[in-house]
């Protein structure tokens, strides 16, 4: 059986490599694609995301998310991802559409026809899960699982203790660790060691299929936009460990917390913070961390699908 996902992005270089794992990974049928604002304006991340699924030629619908967070003032990260959130190689003007249908209702229907069958996956901030919970509160036990980006227990790579994902909504994201769905994380403890080398990046260039290769030329300036701001050698992925997570969940390690985001600290604003010696009973599931190799190797098996 095909895990069913709606994919909730930010796109986005991590999330581009994420949209086309989901889109030809075979455990995998990406039933539709929700934009929201998080690394660019939501502008940019629509555009995105019908230009990557139009170049894969994958046969699933867009729709336009949120504008900007629920209260706090917008951020976005063009530090990270450029003017465009897409920035590093040359990409045509879309010529598919979003779809006319609001996105909450889109994801409404489809979680009540398919109870207990559809997987939420959300790799930007968590604006368009927070809404959902708050307007369809009855439909949030019937998600078969909520697969969520974001947060740290131990760094933050924003501030020093929040995650950007986080930081960008945090109001959203307390809504949604509190919403009652079956929760696992994906932070950036477990997302920084998922990193891919220029090495291999140089691989994915010199692959048959136009978006893949132009995904390798879009890595290219990710692994260097990280190595200028935060002196990291490799790109860490952090939004295709969500899925690889579909694919093949042994590659990774759990651990169940509970956690809470904060909303309120002079310092400490959209941290996860993380009950880590188990102190109250937990409501989400953590991964820890991962065999990159293995990791890697799912990767590429996939983006050689394409042709």
């Amino acid at each position: 059986m095909k895990k069913k996902i709606i994919l909730d992005c930010d796109p986005g270089h991590d999330d581009a490599v994420a949209i086309l794992l989901a889109g030809i990974a075979e455990e995998i049928e990406l039933l539709g694609i929700v934009a929201v604002a998080g690394n660019s304006y939501l502008k940019n991340t629509l555009r995105n995301a019908l230009i990557l699924t139009e170049m894969a030629n994958l046969n699933v619908p867009v729709f336009k998310g949120s504008d900007k967070p629920l209260l706090r003032k917008q951020i976005v990260a063009p530090d990270i991802h450029g003017e465009s959130g897409l920035e590093g190689a040359n990409l045509p003007e879309p010529s598919k559409m979003p779809e006319n249908k609001n996105y909450l209702e889109y994801m409404a229907e489809t979680i009540s026809n398919n109870p207990d069958e559809i997987t939420l996956v959300a790799v930007g901030p968590l604006t368009n899960i927070a809404k959902f919970a708050l307007n369809y509160p009855d439909l949030v036990p019937l998600v078969k699982e909520l697969i969520i980006m974001g947060g740290g227990i131990e760094f933050g790579n924003v501030t020093p203790r929040a995650e950007f994902n986080i930081y960008a909504d945090p109001e959203a994201a307390q809504i949604v660790f509190n919403a009652g769905f079956n929760l696992t994380v994906f932070p950036l403890d477990v997302t920084h060691k998922a990193k891919i080398y220029m090495g291999e990046i140089k691989e994915i260039q010199k692959m048959s299929s136009e978006i893949v290769s132009k995904m390798g030329i879009l890595l290219e300036f990710f692994h260097q936009t990280y190595y200028d701001v935060f002196k990291i050698k490799g790109a860490p992925l952090h939004d295709p460990c969500t899925i690889a997570y579909l694919i093949n969940p042994d590659i990774f390690d759990f651990e169940e917390y509970y956690a809470q985001v904060e909303t309120k600290g002079e310092l400490t604003y959209g941290e996860t913070v993380v009950d880590y010696w188990h102190l109250k009973e937990p409501n989400s599931k953590w991964a820890l961390d991962i065999n990159r190799e293995k990791f890697i190797k799912l990767l590429f098996e996939n983006l050689k699908k394409y042709n």
